[in-house]
């Protein structure tokens, strides 16, 4: 093996979200070929449309998160700084939405969904994607808000931003640019990974507890499939028991890859995408020394 090339593979290893990245896409390839040739075409229709549902809410998620915790955390810093007698009031406000469970709050907002449904407010099933989306990224946008606040106190300590500020530079100018976007890029990248796996989990575990209890005008085919949503259907289940099934008797294992194709392979997805996205996000965290 030639030098360059050792030198390629041990820089792939130390960049291993990069690794991980290309796993996750070689993984979901790869199932994509073996459902395409022995999963029924109805079932793999939905899988792919299940995936990219989830995958087109936890982009919506993180692009809200991105928003609201950038403008919400730089904002923070200013009414500490220069309105302190609103900055309490407001720390109050979001030291309530902190404590509400995510859970709970996110159910909240499936209720409402639920009734903007029932009243054919939202009838298109990507404005319900956005509302899923919304709900669940106000919960999950304050640790950006987090993230943002301490990167300001840090470089807050440091002599460059005093001194930039004797240039006559606008502490705006200083904190969206040079603070935030030149030097918390990383951070904030590695921010976004982990809200979008954070998004992953609860969508799928929103729409499996919301699989049963719902009224009798909304079902679960109402709103737009995700992983979650499939893997509460019926076949779905069932082929997730015959996993159970098969540990007992090792001869059905092999049916698990044929006729329990469709709950084994949503299965694989979540688990699989989640493991990958921890992977990269601490890939990342190596490879920045965040």
């Amino acid at each position: 093996m030639s030098r360059s090339t050792h030198n390629s593979s041990a820089a792939w290893c130390q960049q291993k979200d990069r690794l991980w990245l290309l796993i996750w896409i070689s993984g979901l390839t790869v199932l994509g070929m073996w459902d395409a040739v022995f999963l029924n075409q109805p079932s793999f229709a939905l899988l792919r449309t299940a995936f990219l549902n989830s995958t087109v809410a936890g982009v919506l998620v993180v692009g809200f998160s991105v928003v609201m915790g950038w403008s919400v955390g730089v904002s923070s810093y200013f009414l500490e700084t220069r309105r302190p007698a609103l900055y309490f009031p407001f720390t109050f406000l979001l030291n309530v939405v902190r404590s509400i469970p995510q859970i709970v709050g996110i159910l909240v907002g499936y209720i409402v969904l639920t009734i903007l449904i029932e009243q054919e407010v939202l009838r298109s099933q990507f404005s319900q994607l956005v509302w899923m989306a919304f709900v669940i990224s106000m919960f999950v946008f304050l640790e950006l808000v987090d993230l943002i606040r301490e990167r300001i106190a840090h470089y807050n300590k440091l002599d460059f931003f005093q001194a930039m500020l004797c240039c006559g530079i606008k502490e705006g100018r200083i904190i969206n640019r040079e603070i935030l976007w030149k030097n918390s890029r990383a951070h904030l990248l590695h921010k976004m990974i982990s809200i979008f796996g954070i998004t992953i989990f609860l969508q799928c575990s929103i729409d499996f507890i919301v699989s049963v209890g719902l009224s009798t005008d909304v079902s679960l085919s109402n709103f737009p499939v995700t992983l979650g949503g499939l893997l509460a259907k019926l076949d779905s289940k069932q082929d997730i028991l015959a996993i159970g099934s098969s540990l007992s008797s090792m001869s059905n294992m092999q049916s698990l890859f044929f006729e329990h194709l469709q709950g084994v392979s949503i299965a694989f997805v979540i688990v699989f995408s989640l493991l990958c996205i921890y992977k990269i996000s601490s890939g990342l965290v190596k490879r920045y020394h965040l």
